[in-house]
């Protein structure tokens, strides 16, 4: 199958990061697109309603039609016992998994894979936004939505296909990268890659696929990263603060610019400003919104695939410097009396000490109250001890109970013990905060002016801030 052969597609999972942004893509290619998932509120609902996407919110086998070309499914549901997806097959209509689906896509154009435990969100956005500003047209899937588009998909008519690649339950056994950006490589998903070295195989696996002729760029600061490349035998280069990478960064002093806001205001944002080495020559300098040292490398990343493909380090500098980010990173999503509220999709240990220290190293003289929401019960049993102590730049913890989501309905852990375990390093740090509501009902009480609340995890937790701006006042 291919894209030209698709007119009417549905899509099973709809309200998923990916599945929303391919969605978005079929549209803007002229394909009629409909759906479904549960009731449960996305921070994807705005993206499809925006995008005209129709959607059930119940799953009944009376909504496949007959005149879809395909089916397309998130993997959290099974072919084997999804009422629409059985009555997908009993009409003889093609069934594909999203990472079957999305791998089709990636055969149609030059695709340029975006893989690495953290960081793969932000650097696929910002490497489709800065080819986007250097005219290239391209097209992107990135798993969140992207603040300069207002969705997560695009359907550019350039030869690049830009593509967040997910290794979760070895998606990348469907791809086909022409080229890589890799992050970094830390041990995660435990409820399907038993191993560090299991998951490590799989990236590993993944780079076998790349062509003599495309480009693997490596993060140099991330030993486990540079190993799998190493072992994959193919070519590569390296981008990082480490003295040896080939695309090597030099931290300059933040910067404070002047800049107008939608409704004409000036505000003055504060920008991170590097430089980028390679073979003796400076690439330039390079500023950006984005917070944290992290972001520097994810930046730097971009920089050498753009070098690689030969696009002026002058327009890839206005890419950068002109990237929104993308919602659930880091994302301002309001302020209520003097709080300033952000929201963080971070949910592994690394993902979340990297957040805090941005955050901190930006607001030095701000307390930080941490809403953090573990997601899995076996992230959080395997990670136990490492989610134990990377809260600790926080001023304060709110733990909510762990997010279960559609992979696993209970587990031999709580949030209640982790809490504890905290208290145990640092006594009175952590709160048991329960659900939602009981988050917000604890803030109202302790936050202050000059204060940042920030919410943490993969699940719901945004909900809270959505809760306190809501209440504001009251």
């Amino acid at each position: 199958m291919k894209l030209s052969d698709i007119k009417n597609a549905y899509f099973v999972g709809i309200k998923g990061s990916g599945m929303s942004s391919v969605a978005q893509i079929l549209v803007a290619h002229g394909v009629y697109v409909s759906g479904s998932d549960t009731k449960e509120k996305f921070f994807t609902d705005e993206s499809l309603k925006r995008s005209g996407i129709p959607y059930h919110e119940d799953f009944l086998a009376d909504h496949i039609l007959g005149s879809e070309d395909v089916v397309v499914y998130s993997t959290a549901y099974h072919p084997e016992s999804h009422v629409e997806l059985l009555a997908a097959k009993d009409k003889n209509i093609p069934v594909m998994s999203y990472p079957e689906f999305l791998g089709m896509l990636t055969r149609e154009k030059f695709s340029i894979a975006v893989c690495g435990s953290h960081g793969k969100t932000t650097t696929t956005a910002l490497l489709a936004h800065t080819l986007q500003i250097a005219g290239s047209d391209p097209s992107a899937v990135v798993g969140s939505r992207v603040l300069n588009w207002g969705g997560g998909g695009l359907d550019g008519k350039g030869i690049y296909f830009i593509f967040e690649a997910d290794e979760y339950q070895n998606k990348f056994k469907e791809y086909n990268p022409w080229s890589v950006i890799l992050t970094n490589i830390d041990w995660d998903h435990p409820d399907f890659f038993s191993t560090a070295e299991i998951y490590r195989e799989t990236f590993r696996s993944f780079f076998e696929k790349l062509p003599a002729h495309g480009f693997l760029v490596v993060c140099g600061d991330d030993a486990e990263a540079v190993m799998a490349a190493k072992k994959s035998g193919k070519r590569f280069v390296t981008y990082g603060f480490a003295n040896d990478a080939e695309y090597h960064i030099e931290q300059r002093p933040v910067v404070h610019r002047q800049q107008e806001t939608s409704d004409k205001k000036k505000e003055t944002v504060t920008m991170q400003s590097f430089s980028v080495q390679c073979g003796g020559k400076n690439l330039g300098v390079f500023e950006t919104t984005l917070t944290g040292k992290h972001n520097i490398q994810n930046a730097t990343g971009v920089v050498a695939m753009c070098h690689l493909l030969k696009i002026d380090m002058v327009i890839v500098a206005e890419g950068i410097k002109t990237f929104q980010g993308t919602s659930r990173r880091f994302e301002s999503v309001g302020e209520r009396g003097g709080v300033l509220l952000f929201d963080d999709y971070a949910h592994h240990p690394s993902e979340i000490r990297a957040l805090l220290n941005g955050v901190r190293a930006r607001y030095p003289h701000k307390r930080i109250l941490a809403v953090f929401q573990p997601h899995t019960f076996s992230r959080t049993k395997a990670l136990f001890e490492e989610f134990s102590q990377c809260l600790s730049v926080a001023d304060k913890v709110y733990l909510l109970n762990i997010y279960a989501s559609a992979r696993e309905q209970a587990g031999d852990v709580s949030s209640q013990e982790l809490v504890d375990r905290i208290n145990y390093y640092d006594h009175g740090r952590a709160e048991f905060a329960g659900d939602i509501n009981g988050a917000v009902d604890i803030l109202q009480k302790e936050m202050r002016n000059n204060d940042i609340v920030l919410t943490i995890g993969a699940g719901d937790v945004w909900r809270v801030n959505e809760k306190l701006k809501a209440t504001s006042g009251k």
